[in-house]
């Protein structure tokens, strides 16, 4: 059974920094690529950042500079470093696992963690 574990949301002040944790359980977490999504109210879900397997990471547009999302395959973790946060970042954060196997993709996500920023 696919798990996953996120944390690290909260309320914070406009300018402010929150790390969110992701602990996946139920696949080789190493060999997915790994991302972070969020939903505001309303919204669709949107993708935020990815890291494949070997390391590599890309970032919508709107974050690059102020996001880090980053894994540790030891611990099944992956993380997403979120500083300069402002009040457009309020939504629910979850993490996100694909990979292919040919032509048929394995895909799973979280609950995810709300994050509020807010003066």
């Amino acid at each position: 059974q696919v798990q996953f574990v996120e944390s690290g949301g909260g309320l914070v002040q406009p300018g402010g920094s929150l790390r969110l944790s992701c602990i996946a359980s139920g696949i080789d977490f190493s060999i997915y690529t790994m991302a972070w999504y969020r939903q505001a109210p309303g919204k669709q879900r949107d993708l935020v950042a990815t890291i494949t397997s070997s390391g590599n990471t890309n970032y919508v547009d709107s974050v690059k500079g102020r996001f880090t999302i980053s894994r540790h395959n030891a611990n099944n973790t992956v993380y997403l470093q979120m500083n300069s946060l402002k009040p457009e970042d309020t939504a629910v954060y979850s993490c996100d696992a694909k990979k292919w196997v040919g032509i048929k993709l394995y895909h799973y996500w979280g609950q995810g963690t709300q994050v509020t920023v807010s003066a």
